[in-house]
């Protein structure tokens, strides 16, 4: 009853009119140039699977693979410790045969389109850590996983899974505190005007904001962003220093309502149980299917069996396939909780023209106005256009006496 009473008072405010209005600051090689680069990640994500299947590929015919596993044996007897030890060299192998990719995607194309701001040298020194922390959890997942193929012979995909899920919730859980700290330095926001709104913001909505985190990320990329991170005692309110420095308080309250949006709508909950049925029927038909390959190609490969550490490329590469058949699934999943922290945050900064101007700067690395068809398959958030159009109808619907205005906004391209 609200929007309708507050559309009525509101004759003269065009949705779509001031919707186009923000959309045509965006022209000519500007928008070209940001069409060109989403749109070169619809192929970017085909090409990465392929290159992580390939990858994967190259470890078992070669007998890497086995390799890695008959070495692990020759140093300990403990099982658990041969599946540790074995994540060492897989990790670092296939990401050595994928690296040449992950400098053009991660360095090369980011330099290309004036989205990086790092020397290669800091670049490589922060995939370098990456690295390290990837073989940690390698060593774990697998040791955990394969521990469980062992013990559970005919449902041990039920209880993968749920060991999937609880390295999920125990990566979120320290995230924050342990791993993010490693490539951005975390500082309290000083206090001030921005600080006192978004602490407002945040006990208005029993959000814990004793701490409030500025990070540095304008060391690495140009990109704005924002987030609430953390689980249980580690959720933390963080923006980075582009949002700081590059947008105007009403867009930074626009941006922090959104994030709030996550948290009080239990989104990381919500998450996470959507991907564990996913990761269930996804552990179903590898719990088909792995076996059924590794019969048949197994003696070639010298891969035992599925509980063998060896056939760790079997699993990951029907993880990746999986990835990418799946993506417009996943793109959806994400893209309608987003839509929903959108809303959330509309009602709680009430700063439409804030989160317009803010739809619009993301189109620095996000096109702008996509089809529906288009939107649906390969967006993980709402596009610029329909964000946009979302808070021109929340300001007519919403703010009495809503005005047309024409967007005094630069965008940096």
């Amino acid at each position: 009853m609200l929007p309708a009473i507050a559309h009525a008072a509101n004759p003269g405010f065009d949705v779509d009119q001031a919707t186009r209005a923000y959309l045509d600051v965006l022209q000519g090689p500007a928008r070209a140039k940001s069409d060109a680069y989403f749109e070169g990640g619809y192929w970017l994500t085909l090409w990465s699977a392929l290159v992580a299947i390939a990858s994967y590929l190259a470890l078992l015919p070669t007998g890497l693979s086995a390799r890695f596993r008959d070495w692990s044996e020759r140093l300990v007897k403990r099982r658990w410790l041969q599946t540790a030890l074995y994540a060492v060299p897989f990790t670092l192998v296939s990401t050595l045969i994928a690296l040449p990719w992950t400098i053009y995607t991660g360095y090369f194309r980011e330099k290309q389109y004036g989205l990086m701001n790092q020397s290669f040298i800091a670049w490589f020194g922060e995939q370098a850590i990456g690295l390290a922390i990837g073989i940690l959890i390698n060593m774990a997942l697998l040791t955990a996983l394969f521990a469980v193929i062992r013990r559970f012979r005919r449902t041990w995909w039920i209880w993968g899974a749920g060991t999937m899920i609880v390295f999920a919730l125990f990566g979120a859980l320290i995230g924050p505190v342990f791993i993010a700290p490693l490539f951005n330095k975390y500082t309290e926001l000083p206090n001030g005007p921005v600080r006192d709104r978004i602490v407002a913001m945040a006990r208005s909505n029993n959000i814990p904001a004793e701490h409030v985190y500025l990070f540095d990320a304008s060391k690495q990329t140009k990109r704005i962003s924002a987030n609430v991170s953390g689980l249980g005692p580690t959720i933390r309110i963080s923006l980075n220093d582009n949002l700081l420095n590059r947008t105007a308080p009403d867009e930074i309250a626009a941006v922090m309502g959104h994030e709030m949006g996550h948290y009080v709508l239990n989104h990381v909950t919500k998450m996470i149980a959507m991907f564990a049925v996913i990761l269930l029927i996804l552990f179903g038909i590898v719990y088909r299917a792995g076996p059924a390959m590794i019969r048949r190609h197994g003696a070639r490969w010298q891969v035992r069996g599925i509980a063998d550490p060896a056939a760790t490329p079997v699993l990951a590469l029907m993880a990746a396939v999986a990835a990418l058949v799946l993506t417009p699934v996943l793109n959806t999943i994400i893209r309608v909780n987003e839509s929903e922290a959108d809303a959330f945050g509309l009602n709680v900064a009430r700063e439409p023209d804030g989160f317009a101007k803010i739809a619009m700067r993301l189109s620095e690395y996000r096109k702008i106005e996509p089809g529906p068809i288009e939107e649906a398959l390969f967006f993980d958030h709402p596009s610029g256009a329909t964000r946009v159009r979302m808070s021109m109808q929340w300001k007519k619907d919403h703010v009495p006496g809503a005005a047309m205005v024409k967007p005094d906004l630069k965008l940096d391209q």
